[in-house]
């Protein structure tokens, strides 16, 4: 059985081998790659990675200062991911500032994902070094997340504008009750997981420990 697009937990992917009877593998990679360019393999038990480089590609960490990602963490290098090879593209269709964005004058492509070399050689994404959002104008907004979040922000003031105006539409829509609207809410910076303990490896929401993390915020938003 094959895995992409997004990643599965250690534990559904012993599942599905236990239950299937299948060996379970898991890839990454991206449509300016030609798809695939790491894939864990027989030999590699099910875990938290995208196992190892193919065999016609070339993949290594680029330091992130900025982010606190660099090739010298202990125990395991991280950083952006970069990655060469002849199934790599020659960039976008007419788009030759895009390209030169992805593309370095060495022929790496940026991806954009920071990845982590674990101690094993397997490779394992771990963040995103940027991040776009789309308005509700159509706009494509490029910012950090914690930037967006930030209540002093432009950008995080129109990020919470245009939420708040698409619930209302939907509201209105489906013609909710006073009581059924949602008032106030608080936009965080990181997401749901199971390495920050607010998600179960199966990426289900540990609710009762949310509310408890969240408490001054929630307490905060009765008392405005």
């Amino acid at each position: 059985m094959m895995n992409g697009s997004a990643p599965l937990s250690k534990d559904v992917k012993e599942f599905c081998q236990i239950v299937f009877g299948a060996t379970m593998l898991e890839g990454y990679g991206l449509t300016e790659t030609g798809a695939v360019i790491s894939c864990s393999t027989d030999e590699i038990p099910p875990g938290d990675h995208i196992g190892i480089p193919l065999g016609n590609v070339q993949i290594c960490l680029e330091d992130v200062p900025e982010m606190n990602y660099t090739s010298h963490d202990s125990p395991c290098p991280r950083g952006e991911i970069l990655m060469k090879g002849d199934n790599l593209f020659v960039g976008y269709y007419k788009q030759p500032e895009l390209t030169k964005e992805a593309l370095d004058a060495d022929g790496w492509l940026h991806t954009g994902d920071i990845g982590c070399w674990n101690l094993d050689g397997t490779l394992r994404i771990i963040d995103r070094k940027k991040n776009i959002f789309k308005l509700s104008q159509g706009e494509d907004l490029k910012a950090s997340f914690e930037e967006l979040c930030a209540s002093d922000s432009p950008a995080g003031a129109e990020l919470k504008a245009d939420i708040t105006r698409e619930m209302e539409r939907l509201a209105t829509e489906y013609k909710l009750f006073g009581f059924e609207r949602v008032k106030k809410f608080h936009v965080h910076s990181e997401q749901f997981t199971p390495e920050n303990d607010f998600a179960t490896p199966t990426f289900k929401l540990k609710r009762p420990l949310i509310v408890k993390h969240f408490s001054p915020e929630l307490e905060g938003m009765y008392t405005e």
